[in-house]
């Protein structure tokens, strides 16, 4: 099993229960979450030796977020007690034709004021395999961002394979900022994960004809891009998660895949998802799976097979952590999705 390294914010969530408007509800469900965070548990549950790399209030929440954590097996070791406070989310779930909604508190949190002072680099990616950033950390912060490269910088140095998810965050940067600061980042990358909008607002390339809201793909435009996308930062793999949203109980979901190299193009087996339970976390279950699906020595379609098995059951559990096993997903990623009761 590899060694892994994910670096970003973890944060209190508050959810309201079911799928109550904020109005409706008196009392808020707790759990905590965040982009990379998500992905370590994952990968913990797969059998893998994960680090988590963060910075937390040195008081009881942070300490909470931190537990919940550890209570998965995700390694804890190089999380600093810095700043003030921890980021918070509210959440509330969306039904059928109405949408989600996130509402963010996260300014000036632990780790958008965290320098790389707080952390020893070398120490942390000694014997690693493989570390795992996303978008939403360089969003955080102009010092986030600053952190992000500074330990891209050691990963490199230290000859370990980097995977992104772009994952674009209009209510933290623009388009523009997105760009800007990620393209420059991109030079450390190995394995690039986004999907459409990701791919339009943090990197500048839109894919042919595809509406996230009409649950329209076109397939030959993600050639176009994923060609593009490797021609001008010489990618190992560029991957896109597939959303086909009818509504948001009614999901279809798929992926895609390109060898940098190659140019192998192939599309995963497409998963009708409804009812939707919970599609927070969703796109870091995928990446995790992906993940998990190389260091294991699965080929790109094997790997984003297993990717998009673990993301569609990812949607059938409240919260944000994935916590299904290795043998479930090879059960979906193998034909059977009956859902029988297991006796």
């Amino acid at each position: 099993m590899g060694k892994i390294v994910t670096m970003g914010e973890i944060m209190l969530r508050l959810a309201t229960p079911g799928h109550e408007k904020f109005i409706q509800s008196d009392e808020f469900e707790v759990s905590y979450g965040g982009g990379e965070a998500n992905v370590a548990v994952s990968l913990v549950n797969y059998g893998h030796d994960v680090e988590f790399v963060t910075a937390v209030p040195a008081n009881p929440i942070g300490e909470c977020a931190v537990a919940a954590l550890r209570k998965f097996g995700v390694g804890v070791g190089h999380v600093a007690r810095c700043g003030e406070r921890l980021g918070i989310y509210f959440l509330e779930s969306g039904s059928a034709m109405r949408a989600s909604t996130v509402l963010y508190d996260r300014a000036n949190s632990s780790i958008a004021t965290a320098t790389g002072k707080e952390f020893d680099f070398d120490a942390i990616f000694t014997g690693c395999d493989w570390f795992h950033f996303t978008g939403i950390t360089p969003a955080v912060s102009d010092s986030a961002a600053a952190l992000t490269e500074t330990a891209l910088k050691a990963a490199k140095a230290h000859g370990v394979r980097v995977s992104v998810d772009l994952n674009f965050r209009k209510k933290l940067w623009s388009s523009e900022k997105a760009q800007r600061i990620m393209t420059n980042l991109m030079q450390y990358v190995d394995v690039c994960i986004g999907n459409e909008e990701d791919a339009e607002k943090v990197l500048g390339f839109k894919p042919g004809k595809t509406d996230v809201t009409s649950g329209e793909l076109e397939l030959a435009g993600y050639v176009d891009i994923f060609n593009q996308m490797a021609d001008k930062f010489g990618f190992d793999y560029i991957i896109s998660s597939l959303r086909e949203s009818f509504s948001a109980s009614n999901n279809g979901w798929s992926a895609c895949v390109m060898d940098g190299k190659s140019r192998e193009f192939y599309h995963s087996r497409k998963y009708s998802i409804t009812p939707i339970v919970d599609r927070v976390g969703g796109g870091d279950s995928f990446a995790a799976g992906v993940i998990c699906g190389f260091l294991d020595g699965k080929d790109m379609k094997g790997a984003l097979e297993f990717g998009v098995a673990a993301s569609a059951l990812k949607h059938t559990i409240p919260g944000d952590f994935n916590l299904v096993t290795r043998a479930d997903v090879d059960t979906l990623a193998g034909g059977d999705a009956s859902g029988r009761v297991q006796r």
